[in-house]
């Protein structure tokens, strides 16, 4: 895997946003799945251990935080046999911009017996369209409307259901990020599968939940979008995560209407036109 580029460079004991961790939102603004990976990288790096596995990611992203030094910090809520709790805080200017709780388990035994689970599995996009790489790239996007995966979001700028196929960027410059924190980034992904109308995303996440049963196999991860729900400017969505052996996790986000500054699919076809001219 290509590790010389990432959201963040180290500097210090902080970390410093590069340019590609910006926001569409605001170009001040850090978005989401660089501090989804973040503080799940912090949570994984000080609290995976004496075989406890991450199963719950919890985040809260509830202050914008800016494109300058952050700093993050972790604690541990709990230590038992078979469940371990951490917190995890990001720090920017002396205040809190977003917090996260994990959950840790003990792997043992498959009870016995049979379990109800959706028929229907999500399916990866053919190794002809998505070939395995070790570089980031742009994600694929799929639309019950649209037979077709393509890197052109508005082919699929439409009412019905999405999907996306991505391969994160790094969280930082130099180091290669572990399963969980792929899977922390690519999960932020839920807001735009589930909130993405014919007109565009209206909505903004204010947080994401992420359950996993596994670690995801290899960088490439798909999201597909299993509900929405939303009144009076606020939203839930929830999502299945997929890798090409099958489906591993489950997501969910609570958004809030920014239909001010809608994000529309043409916008995102021009800011990934810029960054593949800029990449040659």
């Amino acid at each position: 895997m290509d590790t010389s580029h990432g959201y963040f460079a180290v500097d210090g004991r902080g970390f410093t946003p590069n340019r590609m961790a910006a926001s569409q939102w605001s170009a001040d603004q850090v978005v989401g799945p660089a501090l989804c990976g973040l503080l799940a990288r912090a949570l994984d790096n000080e609290h995976a251990t004496d075989g406890f596995v991450p199963v719950r990611l919890t985040v809260d992203l509830f202050k914008p935080a800016r494109m300058h030094e952050l700093s993050v910090a972790t604690t541990r809520v709990r230590n038992g046999k078979r469940i371990r709790l951490a917190d995890a805080v990001v720090t920017q200017d002396g205040e809190p911009a977003a917090r996260a709780s994990v959950v840790f388990l003990q792997p043992s035994e498959q009870p016995p017996g049979e379990i109800w689970t959706r028929d229907q599995q999500p399916m990866p996009p053919s190794l002809e369209v998505a070939p395995p790489s070790d570089l980031p790239t742009a994600p694929l996007w799929h639309s019950d409307d649209s037979a077709h995966w393509s890197r052109v979001p508005s082919e699929h700028e439409n009412g019905s259901r999405k999907r996306s196929w991505q391969h994160p960027v790094n969280v930082v410059a130099g180091e290669r990020p572990s399963p969980f924190v792929v899977a922390a980034m690519a999960a932020e992904q839920t807001s735009m599968v589930t909130n993405w109308s014919s007109a565009g995303v209206g909505f903004i996440n204010t947080d994401l939940t992420l359950a996993l049963v596994r670690m995801p196999d290899g960088a490439d991860i798909g999201v597909e979008a299993d509900n929405h729900l939303s009144r009076n400017g606020i939203a839930a969505g929830t999502a299945t995560l997929f890798d090409r052996h099958g489906a591993f996790g489950s997501a969910m986000i609570t958004a809030v209407s920014n239909a001010a500054r809608q994000i529309t699919a043409s916008h995102l076809d021009g800011v990934i036109a810029s960054a593949n001219g800029a990449r040659r």
